[in-house]
């Protein structure tokens, strides 16, 4: 597939089957991650894949999140708030978290080293998309949560950025509607 069509017709897919992805798929994607340009070579990437019962863990760390969170888990909205949390990590057979590791070499700024995480996660979102796969980039408060840097090891400094839900598609997602480029720049050249 060449790049630019696979830039216009990768989609966030939400729904996927309920089938295990090869090891040997799942390492592409991630290979696909560490091609990403990062400033002083400093890879602030870092992987952890998620699956079987594996999802339990992180289901009980979002859970524990919620808890945290104050909120009333006796109340019926806490009582859903809580099933919807504990139920996320089961949307798909697969998910690839992607955190920074922020480095400490002096040099390389914060903001540039969470952007080259950023730009591993589109490169592993083509990739999943180039290799018949389905994936759909994930955050939200409990991404952000000091909690989550715990479950996965992480230090203070570091950040949990993203997770992929990665399978095959159970759905088909039209284009959406994009504005065009021309509207978006501004040429200076003078």
């Amino acid at each position: 597939m060449e790049v630019l069509e696979a830039i216009k017709t990768r989609r966030s897919i939400g729904k996927v089957k309920d089938e295990m992805v090869p090891k040997g798929l799942i390492k592409k994607v991630i290979e696909a991650g560490i091609w990403a340009p990062n400033r002083y070579l400093t890879e602030p990437w870092r992987f952890f894949v998620i699956s079987g019962e594996g999802r339990n863990s992180l289901a009980r760390a979002m859970e524990d999140i919620v808890i945290q969170s104050g909120v009333d888990v006796e109340s019926e909205e806490g009582k859903k708030k809580l099933e919807k949390e504990r139920s996320k990590p089961f949307r798909a057979p697969v998910i690839i978290t992607v955190a920074a590791e922020v480095t400490e070499n002096g040099k390389a700024l914060r903001i540039e080293e969470l952007g080259a995480v950023y730009a591993a996660v589109e490169n592993m979102l083509l990739a999943a998309h180039g290799l018949g796969l389905a994936a759909y980039w994930k955050t939200g408060n409990a991404c952000y949560a000091p909690q989550m840097k715990e479950f996965f090891g992480l230090k203070e400094k570091d950040e949990v950025l993203a997770f992929i839900y990665l399978g095959y598609a159970d759905m088909e997602k039209n284009p959406p509607h994009k504005r065009p480029a021309a509207e978006l720049t501004k040429w200076i050249d003078k």
